[in-house]
């Protein structure tokens, strides 16, 4: 099939970036009924011709993850229902990622959950970007892709004149990710000794490596709270460090606790909306729109999103 063979439909969670993939395909976005009816239902209708079509749902799992998660599966449902050839899940921000295993007895794995909800209702391929926990792909038994935000962060720097000295990571968690960024660009990693006092409050302890004097970047797949950021953020002003500034892929920015912080700026791509009425001058958004439209036209070539990950790292 051509690339116009493409139909591209968006849920209603962020459809400002459906619509720049929209653009960037150079095609227009498919037409579809969405309602939410008044006990609280949500209701779908696909308003196009879809059989035989290779179809592509941008949805990301953000903001009101239950509802956009069930909005989701239910206009898969509707695709598959009306012989749609294939249904990929283009799920910028995977909600439910952090429950990826079970830290205590009696607790569900619903980020597996999710995974089988998808498949059941007819996914037959996802596309998202930058997994909080990477072997979610092996919960599926359909194809996963998942794109990387390092080279579009890395590329603002540039563009922005930073130059980053040391790359720290703010957890244990983002220990990885770090050093991908830290080897990407040739230069020192460090990392924050984190201790979480409560659920919203957290408490760097010390940092394993040299910041002193030098222009820190931190790093991390997301940004909730802050809290984590904030605190890794002072650690290293506190060492000595010349320049804080934080590169992040979903910014949820569910509290301004990095206002109070010592970062210069945050980058953070559009997986996710903003807040309603958020405003913030360290804030800076940058858009992984391009990024996902070349993965769509990977995927209908049939050519490997492995590659185009490398190619434009």
């Amino acid at each position: 099939m051509t690339e116009h063979s493409i139909m591209l439909f968006s849920g209603t969670s962020h459809r400002d970036l459906a619509e720049q993939i929209a653009k960037d395909l150079d095609i227009s976005l498919g037409k579809a009924e969405i309602n939410k009816f008044p006990d609280g239902e949500i209701g779908v209708r696909v308003l196009e011709n879809v059989r035989g079509r290779d179809v592509f749902v941008v949805q990301s799992i953000a903001r009101n993850p239950s509802f956009y998660l069930m909005q989701l599966l239910i206009l898969i449902d509707a695709l598959k229902r009306a012989s749609a050839h294939s249904i990929v899940a283009v799920i910028p921000y995977f909600g439910y990622a952090r429950q990826d295993r079970r830290d205590k007895g009696r607790e569900p794995i619903t980020a597996k959950l999710v995974a089988n909800m998808l498949e059941k209702a007819g996914a037959t391929r996802v596309l998202t970007m930058d997994l909080h926990a990477p072997q979610i792909e092996g919960f599926f038994d359909i194809p996963v892709d998942n794109l990387h935000a390092r080279p579009l962060l890395l590329e603002a720097l540039r563009k922005k004149g930073v130059k980053p000295e040391v790359i720290v990571a703010p957890d244990e968690g983002s220990i990885k990710l770090s050093r991908d960024f830290a080897n990407d660009i040739g230069v020192e990693f460090a990392i924050v000794d984190k201790r979480r006092i409560t659920p919203e409050k957290v408490s760097a302890e010390a940092i394993i490596g040299n910041v002193k004097d030098k222009t820190v970047l931190l790093i991390d797949d997301m940004c909730s709270t802050g809290g984590t950021l904030k605190a890794a953020s002072l650690a290293c002003k506190s060492a000595g460090a010349k320049q804080v500034y934080a590169a992040v892929t979903h910014g949820l920015l569910l509290s301004p606790a990095f206002e109070e912080s010592a970062i210069e700026k945050l980058l953070t791509g559009n997986t996710i909306p903003l807040p309603e009425g958020f405003k913030s001058d360290k804030v800076e958004m940058i858009s992984v729109s391009a990024l996902f439209a070349k993965a769509i036209r990977a995927i209908q070539s049939g050519h490997s999103i492995s590659c185009l990950n490398h190619a434009s790292e």
